[in-house]
């Protein structure tokens, strides 16, 4: 009946995401952000020191930085503590009683996203984050019709949230990159449902690269993340001067990751990579034709 536990599966890159029915793109000045459920109470499924949850993060925390350099709204959801049987009516046989008074720390938001004093926090009742709450009203107020969603889990309340947005007329765009759900099957379905059917969907990159430079994108962790969405190591054992090809790195795999840094302004080819295949080799490549990069 409750969540059950989570296992960690790669996150999606470019080339693998959906083709968008809409060619909707996203303007800072009719957005709003919306980071979902990233309550401890949620991620905790995924286990401890979870890499599939520590990406997700770290994406979301771009996402939130670049809104917020942007004046664009962020808006958390959070499930409450205790909800009475008629609050969480079905969602009692669906997932049991949900958070409880036992643990009241697991209500919070994860540390590395808690809420700042100008960011609005939503009560979260049912799926929909516009379920009995202000949403769709501060979108109005603040005249926004874009709504950018991340967070988890992205078949369930981040999917649900995002046709709720397209049927009140508000583009919804789904971070793929940025929510994390419950398998690999289900992540890629909720991906390809709103790419089809409700919306549109992007990765962390190509909304970080709005109205930015690729010395504010393009960086060595971003990098490293890249490549570990695509190798078959842990984050931990990782080594940055070992040779990619031998962690299975393939050359279609390195065409798509050249295909990416080039929506993020930096234009490298395969021979010049090819020089030195590992994290740092490439990185030491990259900053020497665009010096302006940091890390």
């Amino acid at each position: 009946m409750s969540i059950p536990s989570l296992e960690n599966y790669s996150l999606p890159v470019i080339k693998s995401l959906p083709e968008n029915k809409v060619d909707w793109k996203i303007e800072p000045s009719r957005s709003a952000l919306l980071i979902h459920d990233m309550q401890q109470y949620f991620v905790r499924f995924f286990g401890e020191d979870s890499g599939l949850v520590k990406r997700v993060e770290k994406n979301i925390v771009a996402l939130r930085a670049w809104a917020k350099q942007h004046n664009i709204p962020v808006i958390y959801t959070a499930q409450p503590i205790e909800q009475s049987d008629k609050d969480r009516a079905l969602l009692n046989d669906m997932w049991g009683p949900g958070l409880t008074k036992a643990d009241p720390s697991l209500q919070k938001v994860v540390p590395a996203l808690a809420p700042d004093r100008d960011d609005i926090v939503l009560v979260k009742w049912r799926y929909s984050a516009f379920y009995r709450s202000e949403l769709e009203e501060i979108l109005k107020e603040s005249t926004r019709d874009q709504l950018i969603i991340c967070g988890i889990y992205a078949h369930i309340g981040c999917l649900t949230t995002a046709l709720d947005a397209f049927m009140r007329d508000v583009q919804p765009f789904m971070i793929a990159d940025a929510v994390g759900d419950f398998s690999e099957q289900e992540h890629h379905m909720a991906l390809e449902y709103v790419a089809r059917r409700c919306g549109s969907v992007v990765a962390t990159g190509d909304v970080l690269s709005i109205g930015a430079s690729a010395a504010t994108v393009l960086s060595w962790s971003l990098l490293k993340d890249q490549l570990l969405d695509l190798i078959d190591e842990e984050p931990e054992l990782f080594d940055a001067d070992e040779n990619l090809i031998d962690y299975g790195l393939d050359s279609a795999q390195l065409m798509g990751l050249i295909t990416d840094w080039q929506k993020l302004g930096v234009h490298m080819t395969f021979e010049e990579l090819a020089v030195a295949p590992s994290l740092n080799g490439w990185w030491q490549l990259i900053q020497g034709k665009y010096p302006q990069l940091a890390e």
